[in-house]
């Protein structure tokens, strides 16, 4: 394994995903577990982010049900690279399916930042656009910039099928701002702002 592979260039993470979720402010929002969700409630809490505890590899299976349910709503998926490497086979479903309100934000930092810092695939050769165009999702991207966001916007506005944007992100980590860990609160918040009564 090369360990000098060339690294791309990467953006402050809090001021991507601020960005991007004030320009989606209809969106619906699942996070991954760990540092999307901070940067998600560091952004502006709202009752339709679904913040997931615990959950490694389950945002986008999350967001994919979501989506189908949900068919006249944007739903984004925002996640790191560790998670949707553990989860990456839920990527082949997501081909599969084709719902066209679906869009999957990974936010790549190239490390396993929940557990220690520890380099992830991504560092290491894997290409994160490629393996999701590999499964069958066309429109898959990277960004390397804050443009980014604004990209991702459009695609959303398209609706032309789903999008998956491999999101270059600074390997820091700033001051965690944690979002609310009742998960019943959390889902019952959820539905209130789709108009479905609490279970």
């Amino acid at each position: 394994m090369n360990s000098a592979i060339q690294q791309p260039a990467r953006v402050s993470r809090r001021e991507f995903v601020s960005r991007l979720l004030r320009d989606l402010p209809d969106a619906l929002v699942v996070t991954g577990l760990g540092s999307a969700a901070y940067d998600a409630f560091a952004a502006g809490d709202r009752d339709r982010n679904y913040y997931l505890w615990g959950a490694m590899g389950g945002a986008v299976p999350l967001g994919l049900g979501l989506a189908l349910a949900q068919r006249d709503k944007p739903v984004v998926v925002l996640t790191g690279d560790g998670e949707q490497l553990m989860g990456i086979g839920s990527l082949a479903t997501v081909a599969a399916k084709q719902p066209k309100n679906l869009t999957i934000v990974v936010l790549d930092n190239g490390h396993f930042g929940e557990t220690g810092m520890q380099r992830s695939h991504s560092s290491l050769g894997t290409d994160l656009v490629a393996v999701a165009r590999g499964f069958g999702i066309a429109d898959a991207f990277a960004a390397h910039s804050l443009d980014g966001s604004a990209e991702i916007r459009q695609r959303i506005e398209a609706r032309a099928g789903v999008v998956f944007a491999q999101v270059f992100i600074e390997a820091d980590e700033p001051p965690r701002t944690l979002p609310p860990r009742d998960g019943p609160y959390i889902k019952n918040r959820f539905r209130a702002a789709l108009g479905l009564r609490p279970f």
